[in-house]
Formats: structure tokens, sequence, C-alpha cells
């Protein structure tokens, strides 16, 4: 059998040090591109592959960091079986037999894939995470530029503490998204290894926090609207309770409303950060008849969700209401009209906790950090600037 490469191997192909091979291998950007460029040339000459378990013996790290995110699908293990046309519930095997079955029609039989007419909308719209899409994207570019690998899971129902032990396991800190496993548990995992909490800014506990000024941000962003046009009656579509992120963006709505001098009608109506409950949240308005001057929303999707409805049903938006979100995430450049929100810097929130994790590897002992990154409000049609 060949011999397998090792990195002695490439140094002496290379004529560097191993400590110069290691660089290259980890922190491509701290060497001279010529260097680089010979050492990487001597790993393709020898096809040399490092391997994770002896760098991890050698430095006690593994050269991972984990960024562990919620679930979107919805499905967990509490989730029920399907139901039959009886009512009946389907057994699981017989349910991915089912499937199975109706794959292999599908591929056989081209007539077997269905036909939707989606013109009204009908079909189950796909999970949409592109808020967790930006800040995965700003983590794994940090965690290159600080030579490590980052290993992605997404937690659902009474699976997150298994996964999020198991996650633990195999990287030398942890990113964990707000209220995606219980306080408890992430405090358990900090025993073992750095973790930082993303998008909570909530004192009283000894964990790395990284967030973004929502308070600040809802704060002017409401101050504009009632200032600059002189809205009488409001609606509030709020995110989850249990959402640190709701929490500051409702304080900051009550504290711009307060210096805008708004004595008009506020109403909060619950939500959930989700498009589907701001079409529910639209249609209602309209069938209960009392359609606000504005509707401010806690996040983007929502947003978009009542931009949906206003537009199929001819409600013109900015000149009969106007409508903001909170986020800044692409889909409201696109969307007609394009949205007024606070942008937050999500890509940067990835990059700040891996900074975090990597700070604190450094540091074991120093103070819990905590980080809030500034925002930026983006007035656009669906609620532009004063006249």
């Amino acid at each position: 059998m060949q011999k397998v490469p090792t990195v002695y191997d490439v140094a002496d192909h290379a004529g560097v040090s191993i400590a110069t091979v290691s660089r290259v291998l980890r922190r491509p950007d701290a060497v001279r591109p010529e260097t680089r460029a010979r050492v990487l040339s001597s790993v393709r000459d020898l096809g040399y592959v490092p391997s994770g378990s002896a760098r991890g013996l050698a430095g006690r790290r593994t050269g991972v960091l984990g960024l562990f995110l919620p679930g979107h699908d919805g499905l967990d293990e509490t989730t029920p079986p399907a139901p039959t046309a009886d009512g009946a519930g389907v057994d699981a095997a017989a349910a991915d037999a089912a499937t199975a079955t109706t794959a292999d029609a599908a591929a056989s039989d081209p007539a077997a894939t269905p036909l939707i007419d989606d013109r009204d909308d009908r079909a189950a719209p796909a999970p949409s995470g592109l808020y967790f899409d930006e800040v995965l994207r700003g983590a794994e570019i940090e965690a290159w530029r600080h030579g490590f690998a980052l290993m992605v899971a997404a937690g659902r129902g009474s699976s997150r503490e298994v996964m999020v032990n198991d996650i633990a396991g195999r990287v030398d800190g942890l990113a964990v998204l707000s209220q995606t496993v219980p306080a408890d548990l992430v405090a358990h995992v900090a025993r073992r290894i750095p973790v930082v909490l993303v998008a909570d800014s909530r004192p009283g506990d000894d964990i790395d926090h990284v967030g973004v000024d929502n308070l600040g941000g809802m704060r002017a962003l409401a101050r504009h609207v009632i200032a600059s046009h002189s809205v009488r009656s409001l609606v509030y579509v709020s995110g989850p309770a249990d959402s640190p992120d709701e929490a500051d963006r409702r304080a900051g709505l009550d504290e711009g409303l307060l210096e805008g001098a708004f004595a008009g009608d506020l109403r909060v109506v619950p939500g959930t950060f989700g498009r589907d409950r701001g079409r529910e949240v639209a249609t209602e308005l309209l069938v209960g008849g009392r359609l606000p001057d504005a509707v401010m929303c806690a996040n983007d999707q929502t947003a978009l969700g009542v931009l949906d409805v206003f537009a199929a049903k001819g409600i013109d938006v900015p000149g009969r209401v106007l409508v903001t979100g909170f986020d800044g995430i692409e889909a409201g450049r696109f969307s007609r009209p394009r949205l007024t929100t606070v942008r937050q810097p999500m890509a940067e929130l990835g990059r700040a906790a891996v900074r975090a994790i990597v700070d604190r590897l450094a540091a074991p002992e120093r103070d819990p950090q905590r980080v809030t990154l500034p925002v930026e409000v983006l007035l656009r049609e669906s609620c532009p600037p004063a006249p």
C-alpha cells in the first residue's frame, strides 16, 4: 500500500517549516502569496489531506466551531401521525413506504408529477430563513479567517438537547441563536467549551452575548412614522412573546411613540415573525374594516406578508396605509412597494459571534463580553421620508 503523505512530507517537499504548512492550511492569508502557492502545490503533488484527529490530538483542539440554529420545518418528535381519509393516524413506517412508492411512481411515470394551480397562493410556502442565511454566511467567513471550519446544526423539538450535546463534543466553541435551546442547557455546555448567544441582549448570566441595537432602531423608526406622516392610528404586529428581540423592539416602539408625542390609537397584535402571520393580520384588518394609518411589524417577514395581502386587495401603500418592517432582509428591496425597514448587520452578527469564541479560546478567564452592533433605518416607498 502506498505510504500516506504527512505534514512532514509536505514541509520537506516545499522547503518550508511544519509551522508554515500549518498556517497555509489554517490561515492562508497570514502567509506570503508565493510561499502559500508553493505549499499548496506540494499538497496537490503529494495528495496530502490534513488529519483532523491528528491535529486535535496535537493541539487539543478540533479546529471546528459550531453554529446552532432553530429548525424551520415545523416537524419534530412530537408531530402527530398524518391523518388518513377516515381520520385515523398513519403509522410512520407505512407513511415512509407510501412516500417511497410515490417517489418510485413519479420516477417511472412523468405524468405522476403533480401540476398545481398556485395563482391564488394555495401551495404551502417553503420555510424561509433569510435572516439565518445571512448570520450563517458571516460566521462562515469569519471562521475561515481564523483558520476554523464551521459545523452547522438545526435543532427541532425534543431533539435539541441531544443535538446540542452532540455538536458540543465535536467543536472548540459554539454559537447559539437566542431562544434556540433552554438557558440551563446553554449554561451546561458553557462549562465545557466557549459559548456565545447570538441576538440576545439579556443580562444576568456569564455567557458572551452578541446582538444589535433593536431598541434604538425601532425607536428611530417609530419617531419617523409619527413625526413625518401625522399618523393617528397604528397597528404594531409583534414577534413571539419569549423573544429578546421582540422585547427590545417593543420598548423602542414605546419610546419612539412617546418622543413623537403620539396621542392616537395603538393596537398591538401578537405575531410570530412569520410571513403567514403577516398575511393573517392584514386579512383580519380588512375584514374588520379598521384599517389603520400605519402597520409597523416587528420583522420584515411579517411586513412582507402584510404587503402581500394589501397588494392583492388593491390597498394603496403608502397612500392609504404605511407599512414598516425590521431586519433588512434582501426580499424587502424587491417588494412592491419596497419595504421601509431597520437594517441590522446580520452577516456581521455571525462574524462577531465567531470573534467572541476565538477571543474566549485565547483568554478563557476574561469577563463575559456583550457586543451590541449598530443598525440603520432605510426609508423606502412603503413609508417614505417626510413630504
